[in-house]
């Protein structure tokens, strides 16, 4: 009978999982395996809300590959030297998996394709995370794009009846010794400040589609304007689903097809500018693939000539902590905290108070939503800060300042969000809620913080520093 490896990595589903079924459908036997080598993601290891996640999306894994008989093996160590220990002790002949975009993912890939093919080992990949891969979308002159649009646009169009696979029907298991038990990777907390994950999150295949199905049931109909009120949960929340790959963009999409096509024409939700936000993350991983320099690098160079403030230890704890004083920053960084994750439209203004305001590089934003993001992505945290910052591609113009109270006033006009992430004013009234500075007792009462910047002040300075980099 002829056995065959499925790597797990962030493809943690059995439906829609293209090595898990051509696998089966190749072999008699599988052993599905992972490998915890956080080291081989060089500097981008996956931080303390990631792990959390991984552990609880192992454990579901676990749970649906045993229903079938087919128990996960978990190993640690040298991807390459667990595989080649794997083959020897099964016996098996072939290795399955499905690609990552990250450029040391690629590079480990690539080497340990080659490695496992010079010995004779059947090697396939797929692709499991995307609607096309990195590669694929290209302009007229076969080059990379840099604008979202005009992708976006190449991408729809290539884009037929979404189409996904069942769980395979023969699934059958081997077993092997020397598999270690999960908490051994200590993926977990060892000081519990995980129960706001707890009660937010259902990690797994079956906690993905649970959200889907309630996105589709009510806030998929009102995404074009919901999406932007934080107080609401108007979209989808799936993107540490998306991250971990216990769903992929063509279920989605199928599903949602599905759904729309089964409504009366009248009354049918237009779900094409949800579509366009998954489009989004498709351009994040093409400009991560075509240019990996960016996690660290500006997109455009002529950034590395902006005059940003030095590096401040106090300015950037307070911003992490939700302390600056400026009640929409400070309510999206407390809600990072207790959930892992912060409404998309907060995300952008946070970012531009650090980058615009502050004047601190976006790097060190980026590695705050790196370690306390359940849904922190490589591309798509690269792009969004860099979008944010004005260094990136397709960016916001640097001279766009998010005006954190004008944006509060708009998005959150009756305070809803504000006052359940900022405890101490929740009793404050309108207008005041979005500028509670105006009232220098309440601060007192109250014990929130005066604001650490003039807002006016400061968009003025990033405009003059801007100005400075363009004239030089």
């Amino acid at each position: 009978m002829s056995t065959a490896l499925v790597w797990f990595r962030r493809d943690l589903r059995l439906a829609d999982n293209p090595a898990l079924s051509a696998a089966c459908a190749a072999h008699e036997r599988i052993l599905p395996l992972y490998i915890h080598a956080p080291h081989e993601d060089a500097d981008w290891a996956p931080g303390g809300a990631s792990q959390w996640w991984l552990h609880h999306s192992l454990k579901a894994l676990q749970a649906g590959l045993d229903k079938h008989r087919a128990p996960l093996h978990i190993r640690q160590g040298d991807s390459l030297s667990v595989l080649r220990q794997m083959l020897a002790q099964t016996g098996a002949t072939a290795v399955y998996w499905n690609r990552l975009y990250e450029p040391a993912a690629i590079a480990r890939d690539g080497g340990i394709k080659a490695a496992l093919r010079g010995q004779g080992v059947q090697v396939q990949s797929f692709n499991a995370a995307l609607w096309c891969e990195p590669w694929q979308v290209t302009t007229r002159q076969q080059g990379p794009y840099r604008v979202f649009t005009p992708f976006w646009r190449n991408l729809r169009t290539a884009l037929g009846p979404p189409q996904s696979l069942p769980v395979p029907a023969a699934l059958h298991g081997v077993a092997a010794d020397g598999g270690l038990p999960l908490d051994a990777l200590g993926l977990l907390p060892s000081i519990r400040w995980d129960g706001g994950l707890h009660d937010t999150w259902t990690p797994g295949e079956r906690g993905a589609h649970e959200l889907l199905e309630i996105f589709a049931d009510d806030a998929v109909a009102d995404y074009a304007r919901a999406r932007d009120l934080p107080s609401r949960h108007g979209t989808s929340r799936l993107s540490p689903h998306l991250h971990f790959g216990e769903i992929s963009p063509r279920q989605i999409h199928r599903y949602l097809a599905d759904r729309v096509a089964a409504v009366d024409a009248r009354r049918r939700p237009d779900i094409e500018p949800y579509l366009r936000e998954l489009g989004w993350r498709e351009f994040a991983h093409h400009l991560l693939f075509h240019f990996p320099q960016t996690p660290t690098a500006n997109f455009n160079p002529q950034f590395d000539g902006l005059a940003w403030a030095p590096a401040s230890e106090a300015s950037l704890a307070r911003w992490r902590h939700g302390r600056t004083g400026i009640p929409l920053v400070d309510a999206g960084m407390r809600e990072l905290w207790h959930t892992g994750w912060m409404h998309n439209r907060v995300r952008m203004i946070v970012a531009s108070f650090l980058t615009k305001n502050l004047r601190q590089r976006w790097h060190h934003g980026a590695r705050w939503f790196w370690d306390t993001l359940v849904d922190a992505d490589l591309a798509n945290n690269t792009l969004g800060w860099q979008w944010v910052a004005g260094t990136g591609a397709d960016a916001a113009p640097y001279f766009r300042v998010f005006n954190p109270v004008t944006q509060a006033m708009k998005f959150d006009a009756l305070g809803d969000y504000l006052r359940r992430w900022l405890p101490e004013l929740a009793t404050v009234p309108l207008p005041l809620l979005h500028e509670p500075w105006k009232d220098p007792m309440l601060l007192k009462r109250s014990g929130y913080p005066a604001p650490m910047v003039d807002l006016a002040m400061t968009r003025q300075q990033a405009l003059d520093a801007y100005r400075t980099m363009r004239g030089a």
